[in-house]
């Protein structure tokens, strides 16, 4: 079986003897016969539990648009269009500002804005990224569920209408991305997002992936997203090609809520465990850095055998992702260590890229993880406690000699956008 993986902008491909495929686990997608422009124009016309955003609009001077960064796969290209003609539909001199939900990554180049927004709207409309650590842009408000202190951008506070644009898909902690993941942690202060994110939010057994319920970090989320009041959101579902496939735009709980449940119903996948797991952070924009293909490398892990193989493509780009990340990694004492020291962290102290670290070291604990890129050096990986590849031939060499010549092969083309219910 010839199978492909998405990397950068392209694919990397591997033969894996049919009596060794374990299975390929996709998306169950089913492509709109209209295409996916008429899926957003549809949601925007039949809004969920709410008025539609024209009429919302009439009356608001100062509107915000909370959109994604350059990291993710949102195509803004198509859905920001639709969102501001309906804004000036309502009120065409409506105060149109742009707020890119960077959180704590740095912001989109002049050249990246291009790319993800077209060249034209980035000269036409008022763009503002996000900067988290910008005290004078922060506004603090009510301490959020959990005691962390909420502090978040001004102009969200500031705006007669906020509004959110995102996608929705399984996020490793969060349950799933979208809907109030705009807000928090895409327009908070760096404080908030580090208690957030702290060392007993990852190891709390309710933060997985593809759960709300009772889900830590999604009860701050949608507290936060109702102190700033956030009034209306457009979130898509993607394929595994990244195209739009459904859209739900309305009230930010119900729409997001009527928004999950059809990506669960197109994402949650089910298998028995296998000995080796090779799977991508899905290709370009997901995969610039090694920080991000840590999500494919926790979807591969519920697949994976305890004590198996993990092999991860991401083209990393745009390197590691982040000093603090390589530096708490590049631990003489190994992933033990690792989680020792960010255990014994409290939460006010959360370190920058702590809980990816946390993620990572704890499925170094059980298992042998592969990363094949171009992007980072062998040698800076092996520092990590990761092994490394240039190619997917050599990592299933090196997998089939760490588990034996007979060990299956489970594939998650896009392990970022999937999450798996093991049978086992």
């Amino acid at each position: 079986m010839l199978v492909k993986l998405p990397y950068g902008h392209s694919f990397l491909e591997a033969e894996i003897p049919d009596e060794r495929l374990a299975g390929i686990l996709t998306t169950r997608a089913e492509h709109p016969k209209a295409g996916g422009m008429a899926v957003v124009e549809g949601a925007l016309a039949n809004p969920i539990q709410s008025v539609k955003l024209s009429e919302l609009a009439k009356n608001a001077r100062k509107v915000v648009i909370v959109t994604s960064d350059h990291t993710r796969p949102l195509p803004s290209r198509e859905t920001m269009p639709s969102l501001l003609r309906e804004v000036r539909k309502g009120n065409p001199q409506a105060e149109i500002t742009i707020l890119i939900a960077t959180g704590l990554h740095r912001p989109p180049t002049s050249e990246e804005l291009d790319a993800k927004f077209g060249a034209e709207a980035v000269k036409r409309e008022k763009f503002v990224s996000h900067k988290a650590e910008d005290a004078k842009s922060l506004v603090r408000l009510a301490d959020l569920p959990s005691g962390a202190p909420f502090l978040v951008n001004r102009l969200a506070l500031e705006a007669d209408l906020l509004i959110a644009e995102g996608f929705i898909e399984p996020h490793f902690f969060a349950g799933y991305s979208g809907g109030r993941k705009s807000i928090l942690p895409g327009i908070c202060g760096r404080e908030t997002i580090l208690v957030n994110h702290s060392a007993p939010f990852i190891d709390h057994p309710s933060t997985q992936s593809g759960t709300l319920s009772g889900n830590i970090f999604h009860r701050d989320m949608v507290d936060a997203a109702r102190q700033v009041k956030l009034q209306f959101i457009l979130n898509v579902a993607l394929d595994e090609e990244k195209s739009i496939v459904a859209a739900f735009a309305g009230h930010p709980e119900e729409a997001h809520a009527r928004g999950v449940q059809f990506v669960e119903k197109m994402t949650k996948l089910t298998c028995r465990r296998a000995e080796i797991v090779l799977t991508s952070n899905g290709g370009y924009p997901l995969d610039q850095n090694l920080y991000q293909a840590v999500k494919s490398i926790r979807t591969a892990e519920y697949a994976a055998k305890p004590g198996g193989v993990i092999i991860t493509a991401a083209s990393c780009l745009d390197g590691i992702g982040g000093v603090t990340f390589q530096r708490m990694l590049t631990n003489p004492g190994g992933a033990p260590k690792i989680l020792e020291e960010i255990r014994a962290t409290p939460p006010a102290a959360t370190s920058l890229d702590q809980w990816q670290v946390q993620v990572l070291a704890r499925i170094l604990v059980e298992y042998h993880v592969i990363i094949v890129t171009e992007g980072v050096k062998p040698e800076v990986l092996s520092a990590m406690g990761l092994d490394s590849a240039s190619d997917l031939k050599q990592a299933l060499t090196k997998a089939y000699a760490h588990m034996g010549p007979e060990a299956k092969v489970m594939v998650i083309p896009n392990g970022a956008g999937v999450f798996i219910e093991s049978q086992d």
